[in-house]
């Protein structure tokens, strides 16, 4: 085996959602240094061209879709499949946080945006995705985005999004189950407090400063600090890895 990070990606199809957000745009980067072809995935066709333009390599392709409208999960396999002969992974990030500071203030509409984006549509895509490397026959790589709020209920008016993140837990561990007998490995990765547009909008600094406070290593993450993971989760050396919730926190979250 070649030990590099990115072992077994070259030439090999990704699909990378919520690839315009902070920490998604450092993964397309990311696996595009390892040489795989990403099709990223977002809301903005301005912010998804723009992106393209930072991708090493070549071959790369974006397309814009509202993953809450489970008709775009289909063609967006196709497409990576006619455009790269095949999908090797999936790396799903797309979400949406709508911060509550009171629960009593949540509406029906901030569950079910939260809810049938970051919860419903992971396990359709992912079911997609997986059906679609199964009958590709050469295995593939499922990788979910949780947060540390799967283990702490979250911070900052974000309960509901956290909800639906500690179902993405258990869904890859479901799922995980599912689809080891076609050799594909299914794990999440939980980042703790990032430094992203989602993580400071509407976050009052003194939520933000006490978290910061909580973790071990005493500060922000960067984004690009967790896209070597994900890259390490779809290569050749985490073949023996799945079902696995891997928490990249700074310490505030350790079992």
């Amino acid at each position: 085996m070649t030990w590099d990070l990115g072992a077994g990606l070259d030439g090999r199809g990704v699909i990378v959602t919520g690839a315009a957000g902070g920490i998604g745009r450092e993964v397309a980067r990311a696996f595009a240094a390892a040489g795989a072809k990403v099709l990223a995935v977002d809301l903005s066709p301005a912010e998804g061209e723009k992106l393209l333009g930072e991708l090493d390599g070549s071959g790369h392709a974006f397309r814009a879709a509202d993953l809450a409208d489970l008709r775009t999960h289909g063609p967006l396999i196709e497409a990576a499949q006619q455009a790269f002969g095949g999908v090797h992974a999936l790396v799903h990030l797309a979400a949406v946080l709508r911060r509550q500071a009171q629960l009593s203030d949540v509406t029906e509409q901030d569950w079910d945006a939260q809810m049938n984006t970051n919860l419903k549509a992971t396990f359709f895509l992912c079911r997609a995705a997986a059906e679609a490397m199964a009958a590709q026959g050469r295995g593939g790589r499922l990788i979910t985005f949780a947060s540390q709020g799967w283990w702490t209920g979250g911070f900052g008016g974000s309960v509901v999004y956290n909800t639906a993140k500690g179902g993405i837990v258990t869904m890859t561990r479901g799922l995980a189950r599912t689809y080891a007998k076609h050799n594909i490995t299914v794990n999440a990765i939980a980042p703790g407090q990032v430094r992203t547009a989602m993580l400071l909008t509407g976050l009052d600094q003194h939520v933000l400063d006490a978290m910061t406070e909580a973790t071990p290593l005493g500060r922000v993450a960067e984004p690009a600090e967790i896209a070597g993971l994900a890259v390490f989760l779809a290569s050749r050396h985490a073949g023996f890895i799945t079902g696995a919730t891997i928490n990249v926190t700074g310490g505030l979250v350790m079992y």
